[in-house]
């Protein structure tokens, strides 16, 4: 059976995807009981390693986009997977302290890589009808990641964090090679007059990228306390299983696409940070039961990986010709915040404690959402339902040369 293209390229970004996102970037978190005890390193040095995870996703970020340019869409992607699958090596090897600093950040930089470029190869490759469904589905690749992930937090359960580090090495070339054989080669969009300039690229992006600061704050306090909720009292298999419900559940993500055709991008993006603050009040109120706690990782798979999704599909509605510098830029405001959520909760968490501390971060989302809804059932911004593609879009838009 011949695969249409945008089956090809949605199965290979949704593997490069989630090996790069939901695996390589999360993966030192969940392996930094293994390291701590392992090689014996002081929590500053373990949390200067985290912290430069992030930064080596942000370069991703805004190295992706020049190197598009110039060799194509696909170009980032590879150089993503090769980061993912040396980096990986890298920390399964590493000993000294330097070593798995420089594996980590080659694997955290991964989703930076890779992420945004294939909102440009879909936009140039796929039909303006199929282009929603496929970058849900791409984007949700993420949920496949996390279950692979959760997976092989049993090994480290079992044996050693090393073997996670491993199976996500091995993962990241299988994954690289799915991408070079089923997504075409493109080159580079030829540049055009008259290109929107970065203010009114601006103006076009700012309730997303006000959207991605919200969102992207609320996801990682999650990420980042959640396992310490769930250590009070839970059997050791309970974190593996927080993984594995949140990318289970976060598998209705792929209908991301055809329902923010039927209510609107900005009103799933305001429905995602209701969910995402219901998941975080019910950590925060009731983290030592453990049906509230599980209750907690359903309702936030749906919404993380929904409004991840959202957020591809409403940039490629906004700004159909850059797709992909759009994407970027609300993913580097939201990487930004990413850094900044968890400094400020470590400096108010002595005071008002974690439980606390995850109320207010839902009562914020919760918050933003209404005031998302509001502003634009108001008509306040580019809210319209985009209307179907006649054919004009698609000629307006540089077409793909293989």
């Amino acid at each position: 059976m011949t695969l249409s293209a945008g089956s090809r390229v949605g199965l290979a970004g949704a593997a490069v995807v989630g090996v790069a996102f939901g695996m390589a970037r999360y993966a030192y978190g969940l392996t930094l009981p293994g390291i701590r005890q392992d090689l014996e390193l002081s929590e500053p040095v373990l949390g200067l390693i985290a912290g430069a995870t992030f930064a080596g996703y942000l370069a991703g970020l805004l190295l992706a986009g020049p190197l598009a340019a110039r060799r194509g869409s696909r170009a980032p992607t590879t150089v993503g997977g090769a980061c993912g699958a040396v980096g990986a090596v890298i920390v399964t090897a590493a000993q000294p302290p330097w070593l798995l600093a420089v594996g980590a950040v080659l694997a955290g930089s991964a989703g930076g890589w890779v992420w945004a470029p294939y909102s440009d190869i879909v936009t140039r490759t796929v039909s303006p009808r199929q282009q929603p469904r496929v970058l849900a589905i791409i984007t949700t690749g993420t949920s496949g990641g996390l279950v692979a992930l959760g997976g092989l937090a049993v090994l480290a359960v079992l044996g050693s964090w090393r073997l996670v580090w491993g199976g996500i090495a091995l993962a990241a070339v299988a994954a690289a090679v799915v991408n070079l054989l089923l997504v075409p080669r493109a080159r580079p969009a030829p540049r055009q007059d008259g290109q929107r300039g970065a203010s009114s690229l601006a103006r076009v992006l700012g309730v997303p990228a006000a959207y991605s600061v919200v969102y992207f704050a609320a996801v990682v306090i999650y990420f980042t306390y959640a396992a310490d909720v769930l250590t009070r009292g839970l059997p050791a298999a309970a974190v593996p299983a927080l993984y594995v419900t949140i990318g289970v559940t976060g598998m209705v993500g792929v209908a991301t696409g055809a329902v923010a055709q039927r209510l609107g991008s900005f009103r799933v993006a305001a429905l995602c940070l209701v969910t995402v603050a219901a998941a975080l009040a019910l950590l925060g109120l009731a983290g030592d039961s453990l049906a509230a706690t599980a209750a907690s990782a359903c309702i936030f798979g749906v919404g993380y990986m929904t409004g991840s999704a959202v957020l591809a599909v409403w940039t490629a509605e906004l700004v159909p010709d850059h797709a992909g510098a759009a994407f970027t830029g609300c993913l580097v405001v939201g990487a930004v915040s990413s850094v900044a959520a968890p400094a400020l909760a470590g400096a108010v968490i002595p005071g008002l404690g974690l439980g606390a501390l995850l109320v207010l971060t839902a009562a914020v989302s919760l918050l933003s959402g209404v005031a998302l809804m509001l502003h634009g059932s108001s008509g306040g911004g580019p809210f319209r339902k985009p209307a179907r593609d006649t054919g004009g879009a698609a000629a307006r838009r540089p077409p793909w040369r293989g």
